[in-house]
C-alpha cells in the first residue's frame, strides 16, 4: 500500500525552512510533495528492507504515479497544477538507483541520476510554486544539478560508510582517487583536486540558474535554498572538503539572516546581481 511519510519527517529540514516563505495554500502543497520524495527516497536507503523489497515498493509507486491511485493528497496535487505524471515516475527511478552499490562510470551517468533526483523534483516544485515557461523550467533544472552536486560533495564520507560513491569514477581515475581509498576514509593526495573539479561543475550550475525576473516573487524559496547550498558549497572549497572529518552545515540563526537577504533583495535588480 502506498502512503506518504508523516507530516513532520519535514519539519526540521532546510527545505522545510525555505518553504516556510511560501504562500500557507503552496507551502501545504510543496510539504506534500515533498513527503512523497521523502518516502520514496527512504525506501532506498532502508537498512531494514532486502533489495528486492525495496525494488517491490518503489515498483507499487510507479504503479501509483501511472495508474492515477496515488495517496489522495499527492492525486489532487498533480490534477490541480497539472503536473507532469512523467516526472514523478522519474524520481522514483532516481531513488531506485541508491538501492545497489552505487556507482557512476563518468559525468553523462552521473547527471542521469541528479537529473532524476534532484531536476525533476525542480520542475515539479516550480509548478507548485506558480511558475510556467521555458525560463522556470531551465532555472529548476539547472538549480537540481547544482544543489545535488552540492550535495554529493557534503557527503562523501556519508555515502561512502554505506558503500556508495557517487563521484565519477572516471575522474576518480583522472586523480589518481582509489574506491578503497574512499571506501576507508583515507583518501590520498589527488582528492583535493578531485573535490576542486566536482565543486567547479557545481559552480557552473549555479552560474547558470537564472531565475526570470518576471517570476522572481515565486521563486524566493528555490533562491533560498540556492543562498544555503552556495555557503555550504564555499565553505566546503575554503576549509579543503575536510568532509571526513566534519559535516558542513548552517545554523538556524544564519539561515534566517540569509533567507531575510533574499526576501529583502529589490524585485527589479537582478537576483544575481
Amino acid at each position: 500500500m502506498t502512503t506518504l511519510a508523516p507530516p513532520s519527517s519535514t519539519k526540521a529540514s532546510t527545505l522545510a525552512f525555505a518553504l516556510a516563505f511560501l504562500p500557507k495554500a503552496r507551502r501545504d502543497d510543496s510539504l506534500t510533495f515533498y513527503r512523497f520524495c521523502r518516502t520514496v527516497d527512504d525506501i532506498a536507503d532502508s537498512p531494514d528492507l532486502a533489495p528486492s523489497e525495496k525494488r517491490k515498493q518503489l515498483d507499487e509507486w510507479l504503479a501509483a504515479v501511472e495508474d492515477r491511485s496515488l495517496p489522495h493528497e499527492l492525486e489532487a496535487i498533480v490534477q490541480r497544477y497539472e503536473i507532469d505524471r512523467s516526472l514523478l515516475a522519474e524520481i522514483v527511478r532516481g531513488c531506485a538507483m541508491d538501492i545497489e552499490s552505487v556507482r557512476f562510470p563518468d559525468l553523462p551517468a552521473l547527471e542521469t541520476y541528479c537529473w532524476r533526483v534532484a531536476c525533476a523534483v525542480g520542475l515539479v516544485s516550480v509548478r507548485i510554486f506558480g511558475c510556467h515557461g521555458d525560463a522556470a523550467n531551465a532555472y529548476a533544472e539547472q538549480l537540481g544539478h547544482a544543489l545535488q552536486l552540492t550535495n554529493i560533495l557534503r557527503d562523501v564520507a556519508e555515502d561512502a560508510s554505506m558503500g556508495r560513491i557517487y563521484l565519477p569514477l572516471d575522474d576518480l581515475e583522472k586523480f589518481g582517487v582509489t574506491e578503497a581509498e574512499l571506501l576507508r576514509g583515507q583518501p590520498g593526495p589527488g582528492f583535493l583536486p578531485l573535490m576542486l573539479c566536482q565543486a567547479a561543475r557545481a559552480r557552473t550550475r549555479f552560474a547558470a540558474a537564472t531565475p526570470p525576473l518576471a517570476e522572481w516573487h515565486r521563486l524566493r524559496s528555490p533562491e533560498i535554498m540556492r543562498a544555503f547550498y552556495e555557503k555550504i558549497l564555499a565553505r566546503l572549497e575554503s576549509a579543503d572538503f575536510p568532509v571526513f572529518e566534519k559535516r558542513i552545515r548552517l545554523g538556524r540563526v544564519e539561515k534566517f539572516s540569509t533567507a531575510l537577504a533574499i526576501l529583502l533583495r529589490p524585485r527589479e535588480k537582478s537576483p544575481l546581481s
